[in-house]
Order: C-alpha cells, then structure tokens, then sequence
C-alpha cells in the first residue's frame, strides 16, 4: 500500500508540469509557428490600450523604458538630427535604443518596439557613417545595382547602431526643381525611378524565388525595414512647392508618381510612409480612396503604413486645429503607424475615445495592430529584439568609403568639355606648374552632403563628420610636384597676376531640406557667379556644380571651358577628382531636364514644348586617360 500514494503523487505532479507548460505556450512566441499564426493569436490576446500603443510612433526625446512600458509604445524614432549624445558612437545608439526596448520587454506581453530613423544616403544622422550621393546622383549613374549595393551597406551601418528600420528610399518623381526636395528623388522620369527601387533588395534583403510577392520580407539580422515615401504625388506639386497640391488626372498619377510603388511592393518593401501634400485638393493623409482603396485593396499591399512627422495634425490648417478630427481622418483613411512623435498622451486619448464612441471600428485597429505585428514578426524582431556592439565595426568602414566614391564617379555628369570635341579640358594633366582651386564649396564636407546630414537641414563646414572634401581629394590626385592654390574668393586681378596653368571652380547651392530648400528663382547663390567670372575670365577653368537639382546656369556657360554637375556627392569627394583627372572616365546622364529658364518650368522629358539647355539623359563621356 505504501506505493500507490507516491505514483498517484507523481501522476498529479506530470500533470501540473503539462498544465504549466500548456499555460506558457504562447503560439505567437513560437518562431516555429508561420507568421499570420502568430499575428492572429498575440492579436487575440491584446487589450485596446495595448493594440493602440502599437499604432503609435513616438521621438527618443519623449521616450524612456517607463514611458515604453506604460503606454505600450510600438516603436521609437530619431527625428533629423535627434541624437543620443553629439558625434554618439554605435556603442552609445546600441545602448540608448536597448534602453528603451528593456521597457518594451517588460510588459505583459513583451512585444517589442521598432526603432525607426532616415536614412536617406547612407546613414545619415550618425557621426563618422558613410555619406553616399543623394538620390538624384544615383540616378544619374543609371545603375540600379549600384543603388541595390548602396541600400546593403546603409543597412549594415544602422543595423551598426542597433537600429532595424529606416525611412527609405524616396521614389518620389519630383517634376518641377523648384521643390526642395528634388534631390531626394532618383529622376523626372517615372521609369528610371522604378529602376532605383532596387535598392530596397539592398535593404531589406532579396525575396527568395519561392516565396510570395508583395508581401513584406526582411531578411535578417544584417537588413532592415525600408519604407517607400511619400505616397502619393509628393513630387507633383504645384511650382514645386512643398507639402503643396498636385493637381493631375488619376491617369498620370497613377502613371507618373504611383508607378515606382508597384516595384516597392513586389520587392517586399515592408512599410510605406504617406505624403504632407494633397491631390487635386484632397490631403493625402487623409485619402482612404489611395491608402486603403488603391494601396491596400487594389495592390494588396501587407507592410503598414506610416504617417509623416506630425503628419495627421498636419490635415487641418493651422496644423492641431481639430486633433480629434485629424485623428478621425488619417486612422479611418487607413493609416497604422502616426508618428506623432510628441504629444502621445493626447493621440492614445483621443483614438482611444474614437474607437470606445464607435467612430472607429475595431476592425481598423486591428487591421492596424496586424500589419505592424506582422512586419515585427517577419523580420525576427521577437527572437532579436536587442542590439549587440558586433556590428560596429560597419559604421563608416572603409569598404563602405570605397563604394561611396565609386558611386560619386558613376554620378557626375559632363555638360560642357571645351570649345569642341578637338579641344577638350578634360581630363585635366595632373602634372602643371600651378593650378588654382576656387569656390565656396572647394573644401566644404557639409556642403557637398547637402541637407539631411548630421541635422535635418544640413550644415556648412569640415568638421560635421569625416570624409574627403573636394579639394583635399585634387591634392591627392595631382602630380607631387604640382603647386594646389586655394583660394575661396579671388579677385579677377589675383587671378590674373598668377598665371594659373588652369583653374577648377567649385560652387553651388547651400545644405538645406524641404521646405527651406523650395525656391522660386533656382539662381546660384551669391558668391557663386561672380567667382565664375572673376576666374574663368583669366584662365581656362572648370565649373564644379554641387547642387541639390539644375540650377540657371545658361548665362555663365559661355565664360566657362568645361561643366560638371556632381550634385551632392557626399562625404567622399575624392570621387570627384578620380574622374576630372582622368583615372575613369565620365559617364553619369542627366536624371533630370536641365532648363534654360525658370519661367520654362515644370518642364519634362516628354512635354510637348521641351526646348532644355541640356536635355534628359545628355552627358558627355570621356575614357580614362594615361598618366601625365
């Protein structure tokens, strides 16, 4: 008798260990488990204050692990410039972003947050990461496979800092130069734009063949969410201003802007971000005609969507006016994610409200809630949501360097090359008695980055993050015994009394982004032109151009012997030199309409009255030369 109260004891303590393990299995844990399996039983279990928390987007500077943990918080982003600390290594982002996941890891349900930051030419916030060309240089090398190699690397230096989404590319098709964001879009021409996203594979990984398409897809640790912006129209608007009006027939939207989302969707692209601007009158964020209709229904597209910064407050004017309207408006329009990013308590109130009155059904919410939880389950956000330092070593690597200056030569665009065919400039002799440098934008990192690096709108000087200005990549590259002079700002008599062999000018616009770029003239800022004049009224030159899009240069064409455009090369400017001097040869296009006037604008490749000063596509080419 003595051993059946101990086999019954053992039977009943099984099954408390049966019962116990049936209680901690949760199928949205099991990474074994297919990912809408997961989607749907962690849905099953959330709470509407936890499913809100999710919808919303909040900025590190509001962030903590409490705040996290309390509201539920689905993911944190860095606004431009929103860093942890001033020239913060990968250590300090890996650290910081960690911070706020502990928060996320403690609730009840531990679902992790997404951190999210632009990274829109290489990374860009972050101190000493490489800066490739902005999207309109890409463009112009015509290589979609280069644009696929550089979205590899940006994910390899924000993964560095601990960061697993970015806010990229842009496949805006801007039509009109006169918006100030021209240079964030790869062309005019709709069908070089869907080229570009090629990119996104860099990015986010290729979708192996047997697996669906359309639907999103990360590959792993080394990758990250990409995010197709702005839909839709952005770079449509009326005068090319920004968060404007884009007046245009549902045909040419369709034609023109929408077309470069039909690639980002096939490629998996996992998250798409809407647009401030309006089609004919209608804000984008709040058009459940395009967002859920078109680009939900219609594409069946499976990532979540994404408002703008302040984007939904942003429907009324002023901005805030009717919060409880803008949240009404862009959540029923068919937005997930609103990035808020301040101001959260009042956004989880008021939806909360909206859905608890009904005006908000659950099944938007929860439309919602999956898209995001899919996305976070499909790049193993779950089973990797903490950063480690092993990929630190990527940020800024000299492998990455090497691909920025290669994109750099791929991007520039010869306009002019002397007199004729029989008298080139270029390439220019490395090997002369005395060669003048001149411009204000010679020996400037910030300004051949452009805006978008290190702060939002940009900065001017040497001393914003590591990189090879213009000027020290011509010293590099020049023969030991040729004298390099530099001078910024020199007077025609300085010029003339030196007896230069031949001078390089390097001009153009100052750093600046969105709407403090829009401009309505497109003329060279002062110094710029009188530098031109002052020295290639003396000497033969070349006029280095580093600008954001074409500017009005028509009436200082003929002063000059040869013209480049190398947009906003980056952090690497040693490209440019390796491509002046002859050690490759050019061979970038024109992504865009090059105009003799403002008043001809908008004007594109196509237009019935197309009279440019260099058309679409136009470039000159030349072969490497032998050594001189």
């Amino acid at each position: 008798m003595g051993k059946a109260p101990s086999i019954l004891a053992a039977i009943l303590l099984v099954g408390c260990w049966i019962s116990v393990a049936n209680a901690e299995y949760k199928a949205y844990q099991d990474p074994k488990q297919a990912v809408m399996k997961r989607v749907k039983d962690l849905l099953s279990k959330m709470t509407l204050e936890e499913k809100i928390g999710q919808m919303t987007q909040i900025d590190r500077l509001v962030a903590s692990a409490d705040v996290l943990k309390k509201y539920y918080i689905g993911s944190v982003l860095s606004g431009g410039g929103s860093v942890p600390s001033r020239k913060a290594s990968p250590e300090t982002w890996v650290d910081m972003v960690n911070g706020f996941q502990k928060g996320s890891l403690s609730t009840r349900l531990k679902i992790p947050m997404l951190y999210g930051i632009d990274a829109v030419h290489g990374h860009n916030n972050v101190y000493r990461a490489t800066i490739f060309p902005h999207n309109v240089g890409i463009g112009a090398t015509r290589d979609p496979q280069l644009a696929k190699r550089i979205g590899t690397a940006t994910a390899l230096e924000v993964r560095a800092t601990g960061i697993p989404y970015v806010f990229a590319p842009c496949v805006a098709v801007c039509r009109d130069p006169r918006w100030g964001r021209c240079f964030e879009s790869y062309s005019e021409d709709p069908k070089l734009v869907r080229a570009m996203t090629e990119i996104i594979p860099g990015l986010q990984g290729e979708i192996p063949s047997n697996s669906p398409k359309a639907v999103p897809f990360v590959a792993g640790q080394q990758k990250v969410v990409a995010c197709a912006k702005h839909y839709v129209g952005d770079g449509g608007t009326t005068r090319g201003r920004n968060e404007n009006n884009t007046l245009a027939s549902r045909h040419d939207l369709l034609g023109i802007h929408m077309a470069p989302y039909y690639n980002a969707i096939i490629k998996g692209v996992a998250s798409v971000m809407v647009s401030y601007s309006s089609w004919n009158g209608v804000k984008m964020h709040t058009n459940r005609d395009l967002i859920t209709g078109f680009l939900k229904n219609t594409l069946h597209f499976r990532g979540f969507v994404i408002s703008d910064w302040q984007g939904i407050d942003r429907i009324t004017s002023p901005p805030h006016l009717n919060y409880t309207y803008s949240i009404l408006a862009g959540v029923g329009a068919g937005i997930d994610m609103i990035m808020v990013p301040y101001d959260y308590k009042e956004f989880i109130t008021g939806l909360t409200s909206l859905v608890k009155r009904k005006f908000i059904p659950m099944s938007r919410i929860d439309d919602a809630v999956a898209r995001i939880l899919r996305v976070k389950f499909t790049m193993g956000l779950f089973e990797h949501p903490l950063a480690d330092y092993s990929m630190a070593k990527y940020l800024g690597s000299q492998e990455h360097r090497e691909l920025a200056r290669e994109a750099v030569r791929k991007s520039l665009v010869l306009l002019k090359n002397g007199g004729s065919a029989d008298e080139p400039l270029i390439p220019l002799p490395k090997r002369a008695s005395k060669i003048l440098v001149a411009g204000t934008h010679a020996d400037n990192i910030g300004c051949q980055c452009g805006g978008w690096t290190i702060e939002w709108q940009g900065l001017s000087g040497n001393n914003i993050t590591p990189g090879t200005t213009i000027l020290s990549g011509i010293k590099n590259t020049v023969n030991p015994k040729t004298r390099v002079v530099f001078q910024e700002n020199p007077d025609s008599a300085y010029v003339k009394a030196n007896k230069f062999s031949y001078a390089i000018v390097v001009v153009g616009e100052p750093p600046y982004a969105e709407t403090f770029g829009d401009s309505t003239n497109l003329t060279l800022p002062h110094p710029g032109p009188s530098i031109i004049t002052n020295v290639c009224a003396s000497v033969r030159c070349v006029v280095v151009l580093v600008t954001g899009r074409p500017v009005v240069i028509q009436p200082y064409l003929t002063q000059m012997n040869a013209l480049v455009a190398a947009w906003l090369p980056g952090t690497e400017g040693q490209g440019v030199a390796d491509v002046l001097f002859g050690d490759y040869g050019f061979s970038g296009k024109l992504p865009r309409t090059w105009f003799k006037t403002v008043d001809q604008l908008p004007m594109n490749v196509g237009d019935r009255h197309y009279d440019p000063l260099f058309p679409f596509g136009y470039g000159l080419t030349t072969h490497p030369a032998k050594a001189k």
